[in-house]
């Protein structure tokens, strides 16, 4: 009977044999998880209430209207708004500035109630 001999592998730097290190994966060419993670904090967001508002109520929010928006959005958080009611010609929306989203939105020039918006800390006329 012959007894054959295994080579092992020579001790790494943990001590055990054979086990390589991790490698990093290789960099990835375009944007970096930082532009990305302020491209998504910087897209505007519609809630569910919202969505069916706009759709139940047929209100115009075409590109133009949500760039305005946008930068009324961004203008209300530069001044440390919360909440707040951006004016769109005859659209009303109620926004959540620090979350970029929008919460209702409605045509100021539907007559016959009376319109209070409460726990709103700004209005913006864009």
């Amino acid at each position: 009977m012959a007894i054959e001999r295994i080579p092992l592998a020579a001790p790494g730097p943990s001590g055990l044999g054979g086990l390589r290190q991790p490698q990093r994966p290789a960099q990835q060419s375009g944007a970096s998880f930082g532009d990305a993670l302020q491209k998504a904090s910087q897209e505007l967001q519609l809630s569910r209430h919202a969505q069916k508002r706009i759709d139940r109520r047929e209100l115009d929010l075409d590109q133009a209207r949500l760039a305005r928006l946008n930068d009324a959005i961004t203008s209300a958080a530069a001044r440390g708004a919360r909440n707040s009611v951006v004016v769109l010609d005859d659209l009303a929306v109620v926004v959540d500035v620090r979350q970029r989203t929008v919460v209702t939105a409605m045509n100021t020039e539907e007559g016959g109630r009376n319109r209070v918006f409460t726990n709103i800390d700004s209005v913006v006329i864009a």
